[in-house]
């Protein structure tokens, strides 16, 4: 089956590691720099959140109270960026925020091992 690989990925993922553990379905990955990398043999595959029930990919106006109104997400705000569904979302307080038209949406739980 065809999957993305990271390419040349020198780094090896593992308990201690010093990335954050995310568990993916049935599988844990760990995020690295904005990606989810999944060891798989002799490779690391690039993973992303599914649009799904528990992760939905859609505009959902949300204020968690968790950073102040003034806060924008993005490169080096302070939350971890992760993919999800096509576009990037920013994990804060165990759930993921995703910027749209002046707002946060939140776009599910997620969890950490």
């Amino acid at each position: 089956m065809a999957h993305d690989t990271h390419e040349k990925h020198a780094h090896a993922h593992g308990d201690g590691c010093g990335h954050p553990k995310v568990q993916h379905d049935d599988h844990f990955d760990y995020l690295h720099d904005g990606h989810l990398h999944h060891v798989h043999g002799d490779h690391v595959d690039e993973h992303q959140i599914a649009d799904s029930a528990t992760n939905p990919a859609k505009c959902a106006p949300h204020s968690c109270g968790k950073h102040d109104g003034a806060h924008t997400h993005g490169a080096n705000c302070g939350h971890p960026a992760i993919p999800h569904a096509g576009h990037v979302d920013y994990v804060v307080d165990g759930h993921l925020h995703h910027v749209c038209e002046g707002h946060c949406d939140n776009h599910g739980a997620i969890s950490f091992a």
